[in-house]
């Protein structure tokens, strides 16, 4: 039998656990990413200056990005915190 030592599973669980940050974090910072690059475009092109015009697209895309992935992304959040409580018992 392969027995996995609580070292291993722990190991295991924050190499998952960071990537499952990184899955999470990734369509947001994404959107931002590219709204900001068409806003500076669009600033750059037009001369406006103005700060709030490149944050506030930002910050309205980012929040309809989470509206629009949140369930999807709240699932695989709930998937990974069940399965650690279930691997509790095996640590110990």
């Amino acid at each position: 039998m392969f027995e996995v030592s609580s070292s291993d599973l722990i190991l295991r669980v924050v190499r998952e656990g960071l990537l499952l940050v990184l899955l999470v974090s990734a369509p947001p910072l994404l959107v931002s990413m590219v709204v900001g690059v068409l806003m500076g475009m669009l600033q750059a092109a037009t001369q406006i200056q103005d700060q709030s015009l490149g944050f506030v697209p930002k910050l309205v895309a980012v929040v309809l990005c989470i509206i629009a992935l949140g369930p999807s992304l709240s699932a695989q959040l709930l998937r990974f915190t069940q399965a650690l409580w279930q691997a509790i018992p095996m640590v110990g």
